[in-house]
């Protein structure tokens, strides 16, 4: 009977056998100083038994070998014709380069499957990688983490810096502020299911009705896009909404443009709110109620969390996490609920 290779353990293994999640054994193993004394010898002492080998510690040594590093970081968005990630990119663009590193840019596509072959697939361009809206999971994002430098923007995921934009509690104060003008109904329509900012938003809204002892509405999901804008609208009018809070302001804008041509006032008979605050918002018809939010001070902070990962020897201890807030800016997308 042919002899079968036997296969290569992985760090699940490792967790395994040490009795710790996946995440703290890779802290074990690629930053000993982040894990008590105890359970680090006991992950390296099952990494020896195993043989396990880390993926990093190998790509380090081809690295070594090869030289210096590539001086280049990745930047993912999930769609580079979003204005959203505008602001994103250039403000990433300026950290970069300050420190001296080019910026090689990659748009996924909203797709999971693309964002992880690409990131496989281009890893031996660049040094570590800024993710903007990652749609994979929690565990294959604190996997991939786990393989190189990662710094994820809109995404808190345990063992994954992040940069983390608060707008759940943006939607708060929009609540508040449709509430405030006597809106009872008022419904949110749904971005992408992939979207980890999707369902973090309708978490806030919903807890935010529910302080008023109101029933949350939810229609959708919907393309984060202008032309998902349509359906969102023609499903808000038929749920008896005063008042809608969209995923984005591009679905915002869609949903502005259809309910124009439907002959439907904004704000005389439907209130709309987006998210963002993009550019071009303050320009639309009428002039949108948003969130405003730091975006390019987010795409800087998330370089500087990433460069501070490739010191060898750092001055200080990285950062692991930075929230930005938001606040509600109001234009004239919202007014009085009708009568």
């Amino acid at each position: 009977m042919p002899h079968r290779p036997k296969r290569a353990a992985t760090l699940s293994d490792v967790a395994a056998l040490s009795g710790v999640a996946t995440s703290t054994a890779s802290r074990a193993l690629s930053s000993p100083g982040r894990v008590n004394a105890a359970t680090r010898e006991r992950i390296e002492q099952a990494a020896r038994e195993l043989g396990y080998v880390a993926l990093s510690q190998a790509r380090s040594s081809v690295s070594q070998a090869a030289g210096a590093r590539t001086k280049a970081i990745a930047v993912l968005v999930a769609d580079v014709t979003n204005p959203f990630y505008f602001d994103i990119i250039r403000g990433t663009q300026q950290q970069a380069r300050a420190a001296g590193y080019s910026q090689l840019l990659v748009d996924t596509e909203e797709s999971s499957e693309v964002e992880q072959s690409m990131l496989r697939g281009l890893r031996g361009s660049f040094d570590g990688a800024v993710i903007a809206a990652s749609r994979l999971t929690d565990r294959e994002l604190a996997a991939m983490a786990a393989t190189m430098p990662i710094v994820a923007i809109n995404r808190q995921t345990e063992g994954v810096p992040s940069v983390f934009i608060d707008t759940p509690f943006g939607i708060d104060q929009a609540v508040e502020h449709l509430i405030s003008l006597g809106h009872r109904r008022i419904v949110y329509a749904s971005g992408p299911e992939t979207s980890w900012s999707n369902e973090g938003r309708w978490r806030a809204f919903v807890r935010a009705m529910g302080r008023h002892q109101l029933e949350p509405g939810r229609v959708g999901p919907f393309s984060p896009k202008r032309a998902g804008g349509a359906a969102a609208a023609d499903a808000v009018l038929n749920s008896g909404a005063s008042a809608s809070i969209a995923f984005n302001d591009l679905l915002a804008i869609g949903m502005l443009t259809r309910l124009r041509e439907r002959g439907v006032s904004v704000p005389g008979d439907l209130s709309i709110v987006g998210c963002d605050d993009i550019f071009g918002a303050d320009f639309c018809n009428p002039p949108l109620t948003t969130l405003t939010a730091p975006i390019e001070q987010a795409g800087r902070v998330a370089v500087s969390m990433l460069l501070s990962q490739f010191d060898d020897e750092p001055q200080q201890t990285p950062r692991r996490r930075v929230i930005l807030p938001t606040h509600l800016t109001v234009r004239d997308s919202t007014g009085p609920a009708p009568q």
